[in-house]
């Protein structure tokens, strides 16, 4: 279907002439975060395997690109032609091998690096030459922490092996136990998050996306936990009831079953 129906029902919406009160009173700031939501359903349709569910949620997100471009060219700044202009004009300048026929380029790897050289430029040019210009404050706090050491990296800023972030790690965790027996709260909160940010680049020494590691994290947690409180009530019991005992008696049970 052409993109234009779409354009034409998000401009419907928006019509002080019989649009949708809620859509007319949105603004940049109130939609971002439904931007963000429809991001993380898309990734989460994709760990699902659902395309089904997966084509739903692009659509979803597609219409938070359109929404975000109706609202800038209502401010007269840009319309949604200038955003797929902009995108294409910025995949042919970082594909020189593929657009302008320059030297192949023989692996992903040499791809990434050469798209890494090409934005670097960009950023030189736009007036910020550090190696961690144009990280986005909105990412998420792991996956951001791994850019940055990623960033760094680039420069040779960075340990020689995973092991020698694992030992960072155990001095950030020694750290950690000391503010606490200080009992000072801001250091405390300083240390444990040294202990995030060195735990999130040993992700990416292991090449780990740290944020879908904690996915999955979570989502194991949340299995094996409701496995618990199935396996406590089928016995005629509730969690609240159990010592720490034998709640760690249930949990380890649910985990040997797993295996």
């Amino acid at each position: 279907m052409d993109i234009q129906k779409l354009l034409d029902v998000m401009a419907r919406l928006r019509s002080p002439d019989g649009g949708c009160p809620w859509d007319r009173e949105q603004t940049f700031a109130s939609i971002a975060p439904y931007t963000i939501e429809e991001a993380y359903e898309v990734a989460d349709a994709i760990d699902r395997a659902d395309l089904a569910a997966l084509k739903d949620e692009l659509g979803d997100l597609l219409f938070q690109v359109v929404f975000h471009s109706a609202l800038a060219e209502e401010q007269g700044a840009f319309a949604f032609g200038d955003v797929v202009a902009a995108i294409t004009g910025k995949l042919q300048r970082r594909h020189p091998h593929v657009f302008a026929g320059q030297a192949g380029i023989g692996s992903a790897a040499d791809q990434r690096s050469a798209w890494e050289e090409h934005k670097a430029a960009e950023r030189a040019a736009g007036g910020d030459s550090s190696a961690l210009a144009g990280i986005g404050l909105a990412l998420p706090a792991l996956a951001r922490a791994a850019k940055l050491g990623a960033r760094a990296a680039r420069v040779g800023f960075d340990w020689e092996t995973p092991a020698g972030v694992r030992e960072k790690l155990a001095e950030e965790l020694d750290e950690l136990a000391e503010a606490e027996a200080a009992g000072d709260a801001d250091a405390i909160a300083d240390e444990l998050g040294d202990v995030l940010f060195t735990a999130a680049n040993l992700a990416r020494r292991l090449n780990v996306a740290p944020e879908e590691a904690l996915r999955r994290a979570n989502a194991k947690f949340e299995r094996r936990f409701r496995a618990v409180e199935a396996h406590v009530r089928a016995s005629g019991r509730e969690l609240t009831a159990l010592d720490p005992g034998a709640l760690d008696a249930a949990w380890n049970a649910v985990k040997a079953a797993e295996r």
